[in-house]
């Protein structure tokens, strides 16, 4: 088969770069850049995208060996009816490594027709370094990352207003666009780059928090070889998502005619208020696939589809959605529709969802995902949740990476990962639950002041590695 570029696709001609892209994840790949390349398809909008690597390590040398071409397969069910849309995504024009191509990275600033910032860095990504600095080639954070780009483009273009940007994060934290604005405007004040940068940065430029929704399991590695077949062409990259597709983005009319989703079919709700689509969204599904994946790896699951199959496992991820419906204060027939969807869009068979996949970054996931849900039913009901709170104890005990002689998925930044290393190496499970539920860096407070919490954690602990998952959770729930 033919290798999948643009000269043996016949796509060289590029498109002027209006968008970058910091993260060249799957998640980024089946859904913002679908979702421009829709734009492009039915209303002409033109839109190259510009993606950077924002870590050190990444994919970027594979996008472009493919000229920044991938397949991306949308399979699921649609009234009972197994569907699968085949879509060759096109719009990537270039792909850049800050950490080896800074220059390239700057040059980006300069882009006459540059509109549009997204992102995708994780929970994780939206961070403030203090250590970071205008003269590094690049800073270590992604806002700092971005204020560099940003600041770059204020001086190609002498202040002009009309150049600045529209600037949308994806990252599942609240706020998302606020909290990267502070950073941008925090390192804007520590580097000293002036209050005229500092007035262009907020009345130039333009921040809008999101919420996105769609489920992507990445590269289908297990049924590589029948997606191929259904090509003409050998693809490196191709992506595997589910039909859903659901992005809420606050703003007004001004970026309604900057961004006409509302020309295309694609379900882009451009609005003044995202928060009731976030909560649930976060919260139930988001929540639902943060809390299974320690628990069930643990068990000896694999995928998502697997784990909300099996008797056991599946009636488990049914009380974490339980419980954390019982948390939000919406309509209960509404919540239990979206709860149905949920369970539909898991049990998905197109969808091998793995769960090392979703492992990335757990610890920063469960403390925007789910411990919000854990600490609201505590709060309203006087008790800890049983499956909540055996859930945590099942993080604690996957982050000492291994479990029956088998190392574990964990991915997590480095000072994460050492922190859990040094509970563990504690002793007792006792003294490594206080250490963990005591680091406010991870949970943003004291989990030990939670009354009941510490002393359920340790009986979790101990129920589990003396009698392992199902009987472990059995003989937990008897108590809580």
């Amino acid at each position: 088969m033919k290798k999948l570029n643009r000269i043996n696709i016949g796509l060289e001609k590029l498109q002027p770069i209006k968008v970058v892209q910091f993260g060249e994840g799957n998640f980024l790949r089946a859904f913002v850049d679908y979702a421009f390349q829709k734009l492009n398809k039915e209303v002409d909008f033109n839109a190259g995208i510009a993606i950077v690597q924002p870590l050190k390590e990444g994919m970027i040398n594979m996008i472009n060996d493919q000229d920044g071409l991938y397949t991306l397969f949308m399979n699921g069910i649609k009234k009972g009816e197994k569907i699968q849309d085949i879509e060759l995504i096109s719009n990537i024009v270039k792909a850049i490594n800050p950490y080896t191509d800074f220059a390239d990275y700057l040059a980006l600033a300069k882009e006459e027709e540059l509109q549009f910032i997204v992102s995708n860095t994780t929970e994780a990504g939206i961070e403030f370094i203090e250590s970071d600095t205008p003269d590094m080639q690049p800073p270590v954070a992604f806002p700092a990352k971005l204020t560099v780009l940003l600041y770059e483009r204020f001086k190609h273009f002498n202040g002009d207003a009309s150049k600045g940007l529209t600037i949308i994060p994806c990252e599942l934290i609240d706020y998302n666009s606020e909290t990267l604005k502070k950073y941008i405007l925090q390192y804007c004040d520590l580097w000293e780059l002036g209050v005229d940068f500092k007035i262009w940065l907020s009345d130039a430029c333009t921040y809008h928090s999101t919420l996105v929704d769609r489920i992507v399991p990445g590269y289908p590695r297990a049924e590589i070889e029948e997606y191929n077949n259904k090509l003409e062409y050998q693809d490196n990259l191709i992506v595997a998502a589910e039909p859903f597709f659901l992005w809420a983005i606050e703003g007004g009319d001004a970026l309604k005619q900057k961004l006409p989703f509302h020309k295309t079919n694609l379900n882009v709700k451009i609005v003044d208020d995202i928060r009731p689509f976030k909560m649930i969204k976060v919260r139930i599904l988001n929540g639902a696939h943060t809390a299974m994946v320690p628990f069930s790896l643990l068990h000896g699951n694999k995928l998502v589809m697997e784990t909300v199959n099996g008797d056991f496992t599946g009636k488990f991820v049914n009380g974490v959605i339980g419980e954390i419906s019982e948390t939000l204060d919406m309509d209960k027939n509404e919540i239990l529709a979206y709860t149905e969807e949920v369970m539909d869009r898991f049990k998905n068979p197109f969808i091998k969802h793995s769960l090392a996949d979703i492992a990335l970054n757990s610890i920063s996931k469960f403390k925007v995902r789910v411990l919000p849900s854990l600490l609201g039913y505590y709060n309203s009901n006087k008790k800890l949740p049983t499956n909540l709170t055996f859930s945590l104890a099942c993080l604690i005990q996957f982050y000492k990476g291994t479990w029956n002689n088998e190392v574990l998925p964990v991915k997590d930044s480095p000072e994460a990962v050492k922190a859990f290393k040094n509970a563990w190496q504690l002793g007792t499970l006792d003294l490594v639950a206080t250490k963990i539920l005591s680091n406010d860096e991870f949970w943003g407070e004291d989990l030990t002041k939670i009354s009941g919490l510490l002393e359920a954690l340790v009986l979790a602990l101990n129920e589990i590695e003396a009698n392992g998952i199902e009987k472990g959770f059995a003989n937990f729930s008897q108590q809580y």
